[in-house]
């Protein structure tokens, strides 16, 4: 069933008007037409399956027939710190993050990102990020649209995570096994959750000495070393599968 997300539709009770950009995929993409259903989310974690009740040139009228809560969202609010990466991996790592329910993410500026971002190319650049972020949250079904939010430097980054519940730093040379399943146990319950990746050569030491001087739990991933692309995703899978309900 296609999904779609409308702001400010909260406890609507008979009526959803999709405007914009959606009306136009709806009429002339997907080729809808009056008494096809679809999915319309607020955004905020309740779905509305509704009927196309009329379709203009401007707005699709969508009559609402059942209500019920997205069951896609974790219960704990993951914030994905993601050190940027080269080339394009990162629009892999936003689509991917998405599916496995991240809340939202943060591009890093850290000591070893090779990459750098001209101001005037980072607005273009967060505008396709996010593009990314509501294709795949429409294709995985989540309750809402999660934000690629504005490139942050390091040490910005770590005052973010500050306002979060927790915080864990995958890192090579951390060792024990046995630790890092206990701090992924210990997510479960927690309300909000940060999670730093470094780029491609990882974090410097300073940047993990200061992460847990913050509060953040070195953890390891297991014996192999994972690329950038790969961490982040991996993290989150198991999360996932450890905290989902």
């Amino acid at each position: 069933m296609h999904r779609f997300f409308v702001d400010n539709c909260s406890g609507a009770t008979e009526n959803i008007i999709i405007t914009d950009g959606d009306v136009n995929h709806i009429k002339n993409v997907l080729r809808l037409r009056c008494g096809e259903t679809i999915l319309v989310s607020d955004c905020n974690g309740t779905d509305y399956e509704c009927s196309i009740a009329d379709i203009t040139d401007d707005m699709v009228v969508a009559k609402i027939e059942d209500v019920f809560r997205n069951a896609a969202e974790l219960t704990t609010k993951i914030t994905l710190f993601q050190g940027m990466p080269k080339s394009d991996k990162l629009e892999l790592i936003i689509q991917k993050a998405v599916e496995l329910g991240v809340y939202e993410i943060v591009p890093v500026m850290t000591k070893r990102s090779v990459v750098k971002i001209e101001d005037k190319k980072a607005s273009k650049k967060l505008e396709r990020y996010n593009s990314i972020a509501e294709a795949a949250g429409k294709q995985s079904g989540r309750g809402f649209i999660p934000q690629v939010r504005e490139f942050m430097t390091f040490k910005q980054a770590m005052e973010y995570a500050k306002t979060l519940e927790m915080n864990i730093i995958p890192y090579e040379e951390a060792e024990g096994l046995e630790y890092s399943r206990q701090v992924i146990k210990d997510i479960k319950g927690k309300k909000s959750l940060g999670i730093f990746i470094g780029p491609e050569g990882g974090f410097a030491k300073e940047e993990v000495e200061m992460a847990i001087a913050m509060g953040a739990k070195c953890i390891t991933l297991g014996n192999r070393i994972l690329r950038t692309e790969t961490a982040g995703l991996a993290v989150l899978s198991i999360i996932m599968f450890e905290i989902d309900e």
